[in-house]
């Protein structure tokens, strides 16, 4: 009986160490990408959801300005401009918490601090971070977080809305000093543009 009781507290205490662990992980990378000059990137988006896409997404705080060849989006921290290039039309809204962790491939930076558990193990040169909703409202309920070692710098995350996954891979990531008009919306720079606001 007493085995059973120290090889569960062990269990225990492994469990708490490797969730620690994580967690200072990901708060390190947060800290990476959270230059307060800014940061820039590429990105690959594959999964059921939207198909693949790819394209540059710039961060700074929480702003961001992404842009492929068929959308591009600017969030200057509360309103965001969805720019339908085909359509030649401009959707204005204020966004989610989870509306913007479907786009913004970096806003995970925001959301692992509440509502997940975490597990973690070492893949070559990686930190593989497993996070798992612990409320089954949200959005993303599972994410797969892989950061290098030595710049913890972020280069996949893979997520989970329903049954469906997304994996965003991140490449040429570096840091830079952007302007803060980078994530506004200019209209003079796209003349004829119909814009429709949802808020």
């Amino acid at each position: 009986m007493r085995r059973i009781v120290f090889i569960s507290i062990m269990t225990l205490i492994c469990n708490v160490i490797v969730a620690q662990s994580a967690k200072t992980v990901l708060d390190k990378t947060a800290a990476t990408i959270s230059h307060k000059n800014g940061v820039s990137a590429d990105f690959k988006i594959a999964g059921n959801q939207y198909g693949n896409l790819s394209g540059t997404i710039a961060v700074k705080g929480q702003k961001f300005h992404a842009s492929t060849p068929q959308v591009s989006v600017w969030f200057d921290g509360k309103t965001q401009w969805t720019l339908m290039k085909r359509n030649n039309e401009v959707n204005i809204s204020n966004p989610t918490a989870n509306e913007l962790a479907a786009i913004n491939p970096y806003n995970f930076i925001n959301i692992y601090r509440n509502g997940y558990k975490y597990d973690m193990k070492t893949v070559g040169k990686e930190y593989q971070v497993h996070l798992t909703a612990t409320d089954k409202s949200r959005k993303i309920q599972e994410m797969y977080i892989h950061v290098n070692k030595a710049s913890y710098i972020p280069s996949q995350v893979k997520m989970r809305h329903g049954n469906k996954w997304n994996t965003i891979i991140v490449s040429n990531f570096k840091k830079t000093t952007l302007s803060d008009s980078q994530f506004l919306f200019n209209s003079k720079a796209y003349p004829g543009v119909e814009i429709i606001d949802l808020r």
